[in-house]
């Protein structure tokens, strides 16, 4: 992506800048699908979770590249021919580059995300019936608006933060009813990063299912206040930091996501079914805001880190708090799919550096699975696992952090490798699980 003639997304002006590491190939899984896809068969997986990239589609507006097309169809098929149910995801964290670093402030965003959709289950739908219509709107909003991160960089614009959010849950509503208006027995929903506050994490999923419960626009404002209660009752405040960020949040305009003077709120009272999700979609790593605020000058991975905040690859890993998570997820009975789990470790300039906790990810997959396993037991209607992820990826900026169970040599090619980064044999322990867990089902 984002080198000459290539697709560009909304990533591309930074990366022309030096702002961001360029995202090149990525793995090079358009052009070695088969290989990895064999990877994941061999694990004993039944399910493959990928993107279909808009920016890779519509290069230009209205203009449909049915190459790709194509393409993207040989890969679907690939994953049906090792028995891989798809999942896939229509918009992960980019967009096509002629929409604009702000397109999701646009007042067309909603009408034009919801016209993508149907350009793709119109191609696809043969071939997939589960879809995640926009990857954690509660990050892309926050890290673009918030903390600057994403494209374009804001910093402390919460309204817009809120109205990006607003417009990007109207446009999953939309998009939802367009796709099972073209395919009635599709399985969809929106994958939050799981957060201990609550306007960031529930508060949407909260606007999705408020139709079911009848809630009219007179009764909205208390029931949310309500709904806030019970989650923090779910999930008490483990420091004094944790408290303080709490009350802010409540307290800024953040409170406004959702409400019924907007988007979102207009568009699941509007919409044809009582509820915009077939299954409740998290992303666990660690959900706990307090523990995100560092001291600058802290230790990390491979030196100190002069931001005050926590490195991906310094997450705190909590599996038991996976069970709490899944339990929230479920108390409006809908199924629940972690589409999301995996250990953050560090490379850089093609060294790996252990975590300082001493976690690595075989002992991670081992037990966050055997978490989930737990909360099955319990009646948690957990019925899906998607580990994050297959090969170390870009993180959206930076291919330091790396997530793979496969690792990838980037310094002398793209090669996937068969250990992940810091030379475990993940594969094998999560093959191991799954097996385990398949024995007792």
């Amino acid at each position: 992506f984002n080198g000459p003639g290539e697709p560009s997304n909304n990533w591309a002006l930074w990366e022309a800048a030096g702002k961001v590491e360029p995202s090149g190939v990525a793995v090079n899984f358009w052009n070695t699908y088969e290989e990895q896809l064999d990877r994941v068969a061999s694990m004993g997986c039944d399910a493959f979770r990928l993107s279909v990239e808009w920016a890779r589609i519509e290069r230009r507006s209205g203009d449909i590249d049915e190459e790709a097309v194509q393409h993207y169809r040989k890969i679907l098929q690939a994953c049906h021919k090792r028995h891989l149910m798809p999942l896939v995801t229509l918009h992960h964290f980019t967009h096509p580059a002629w929409l604009g670093m702000d397109f999701w402030l646009s007042s067309d965003s909603v009408e034009r995300f919801a016209g993508w959709a149907e350009v793709a289950v119109n191609r696809f739908g043969d071939l997939c019936r589960h879809w995640i219509t926009l990857n954690e709107i509660n990050i892309l909003g926050s890290a673009s608006y918030l903390f600057g991160m994403f494209p374009p960089g804001r910093r402390m614009a919460s309204r817009e933060a809120a109205v990006v959010m607003d417009h990007m849950l109207a446009a999953h509503i939309k998009a939802y009813e367009v796709i099972h208006r073209l395919q009635a027995d599709a399985m969809v929903t929106t994958n939050n990063a799981s957060a201990s506050i609550y306007e960031f994490d529930r508060l949407l999923m909260d606007v999705l299912v408020a139709p079911k419960y009848g809630v009219h626009k007179d009764a909205y404002p208390d029931w949310i206040e309500a709904k806030r209660a019970e989650w923090y009752a779910e999930l008490p405040p483990p420091d004094a930091l944790e408290t303080v960020l709490r009350k802010i949040v409540a307290r800024a305009s953040m409170t406004g996501l959702g409400g019924e003077g907007g988007r979102a709120w207009r568009a699941a009272h509007e919409g044809e079914h009582p509820c915009a999700m077939d299954m409740v979609g998290i992303d666990y790593y660690d959900p706990v805001a307090s523990h995100h605020v560092r001291w600058p000058g802290h230790r990390t991975a491979g030196g100190r880190n002069w931001l005050p905040a926590r490195n991906l690859w310094d997450d705190v890993v909590n599996p038991e708090g996976l069970i709490t998570y899944c339990r929230a997820a479920a108390r409006d009975g809908l199924p629940v799919w972690i589409v999301e789990n995996g250990l953050g470790t560090r490379v850089r300039n093609g060294r790996a550096y252990p975590r300082l906790d001493g976690w690595d990810r075989s002992r991670y997959i081992r037990e966050n699975l055997g978490a989930m396993a737990r909360a099955i037991e319990g009646g948690i209607p957990v019925t899906a696992y998607f580990h994050w992820t297959l090969a170390d990826n870009y993180e959206w900026g930076s291919y330091q952090p790396r997530f793979g169970i496969f690792g990838v040599d980037r310094e002398r090619a793209t090669r996937v490798l068969d250990t992940d980064s810091l030379g475990g044999d993940a594969a094998q322990a999560y093959r191991e699980m799954i097996g385990k867990l398949r024995a007792t089902t």
